[in-house]
């Protein structure tokens, strides 16, 4: 009977999610082998987490197969314990509303997190220092200053030194600078993006050509490229923001961050 009701807390905290803007849109429920794939990636990466017991982290899954751009990750939020709901684990991300260009933020559980038919159900964990830890679990409990942060149009392409539109990444490398930052109080996507350029943050540079610009731009209403630079546009150079980017600067700014892969394992076959 206990091990019942232990399973049965295990699959809520896994599952449980709040939209705090908005709501979701799904087409269908997910069938059997995405639902088993999305708990055992979600208590894969639980388990992970409690072992390095990180305050707040980020996460990524892969979404979509980016490797033409020479990318594995494709979305990225953060995952914190939340002390006030028993110590479970929540990710808080920027989702746009069924392909268009209306963007929300969600806590939502960590096995919902992969239940959006990913590519493939691996994931990474980014654990920035102790310092930033502890800023981002404030930033974190105050929706006001999340919300600060959040530019309502999604653009899957947004450029990083823009504030027209924003991707999911977007969001989180923004969130990161006011954490980063230390005595500047940033307050406005305006103050996070001069910050990232003192910094030198460096977007991820995506072969595009024209054809493939011009198919996005018409069949996706997500997908725009007016906020990008006219000259590197027309040369099919498009700078966004990418979970490796982050990576990238992460490790230079902050040394002693650490990364962990959390590979998704076979499933046994139902019977």
């Amino acid at each position: 009977m206990r091990l019942n009701q232990w399973l049965l807390g295990l699959i809520a905290s896994l599952l449980m999610s709040h939209v705090w803007a908005g709501r979701a849109c799904q087409d269908a429920s997910p069938n059997t082998e995405t639902f088993r794939q999305a708990m055992a990636a979600g208590y894969a990466s639980m388990q992970q987490l409690d072992e390095i017991k990180p305050k707040v982290a980020l996460i990524a899954r892969v979404g979509q197969d980016l490797s033409a751009y020479n990318l594995r990750f494709s979305h990225l939020g953060f995952v914190w314990r939340d002390p006030s709901a028993q110590g479970q684990w929540w990710v808080m991300h920027l989702l746009n509303q069924c392909g268009t260009v209306q963007s929300d933020l969600w806590r939502e559980g960590l096995a919902n997190f992969f239940m959006d038919d990913p590519f493939a159900y691996d994931a990474l964990i980014i654990v920035p220092s102790i310092a930033v830890q502890d800023k981002l679990q404030s930033w974190l409990s105050e929706q006001s200053k999340m919300e600060q942060l959040h530019g309502s149009k999604y653009n899957m392409l947004a450029y990083p030194f823009s504030t027209l539109y924003q991707n999911s990444n977007q969001w989180v490398l923004e969130g990161l600078a006011s954490a980063m930052s230390r005595d500047l109080d940033i307050r406005s996507r305006v103050q996070a993006q001069q910050w990232l350029k003192l910094m030198n943050y460096q977007p991820s540079e995506l072969k595009i050509n024209t054809f493939k610009r011009l198919g996005g731009r018409m069949f996706r209403a997500n997908i725009a490229f007016d906020d990008h630079p006219t000259d590197r546009r027309m040369a099919g150079k498009i700078d966004t923001v990418t979970v490796d980017s982050i990576v990238n600067f992460l490790q230079q700014a902050i040394p002693e961050s650490r990364s962990y892969l959390v590979e998704a394992k076979k499933l046994p076959e139902l019977r």
